[in-house]
């Protein structure tokens, strides 16, 4: 798997470090969703995907407080503030939820972003817009994994759980989508500093 548990322990230590020397409100956001290892930014998004009723895909300022707080990540109100006017470019009083994703994810070349696409769309084999299950079915072989091999789980299974490493956290309905795709590997890309390693440990893993 691609986000391997020893990157993932760097990414939570090394966040912990900078969160303590940071006063960019960003940033410790930021830092305070990696700190929960990669897949603390996909898991926030997802929390704001939930909360968007009217599916607006805007959040104002109450949300966006009552989103951080559901999450786990607890800001002083004038840090919040000052984050959601940082974001509310043109003073609408709300925040459009990409351009909030945008901001929080940590930076990433376009070299990164390419091979994270790549790898995406040869998961998705129906070229829908979304990896499920059956899309799995012909990319990934379940019945080399120890649990299929004792026999305590089932090829869906086994595909399931692999989804489940993407998908939110909280939230977990079978489907991937290329932005939660992005946000997993974007805390991933965080604990890794070299573009050529990151695209190496890419195709490794995807076999691209």
């Amino acid at each position: 798997m691609a986000g391997t548990a020893r990157h993932d322990a760097e990414l939570v230590q090394r966040s912990k470090q900078q969160l303590s020397q940071t006063t960019d409100p960003i940033e410790r956001l930021r830092l305070q969703c990696l700190s929960r290892g990669s897949s603390g930014i996909k898991g926030l998004a997802r929390t704001f995907r939930i909360m968007d009723d009217d599916g607006s895909k805007t959040l104002d300022f109450q949300e966006f407080q009552k989103g951080l707080n559901d999450y786990g990540v607890p800001l002083k109100k004038e840090e919040a503030l000052e984050i959601f006017q940082k974001l509310d470019k043109d003073g609408s009083g709300t925040v459009d939820f990409n351009e909030f994703l945008e901001a929080l994810r940590p930076p990433m070349s376009n070299t990164r972003k390419q091979v994270i696409t790549e790898a995406f769309r040869k998961l998705d084999k129906t070229g829908d817009g979304v990896v499920t299950v059956e899309d799995l079915r012909n990319v990934y072989n379940a019945r080399h994994h120890p649990k299929y091999q004792n026999g305590e789980w089932t090829e869906d299974q086994v595909f399931r759980a692999f989804l489940d490493n993407f998908d939110s956290p909280y939230d977990k309905d079978g489907k991937v989508t290329l932005e939660e795709f992005t946000n997993y590997y974007s805390g991933v890309s965080a604990s890794i500093d070299s573009d050529g390693y990151f695209v190496v440990m890419m195709r490794n893993a995807w076999k691209l």
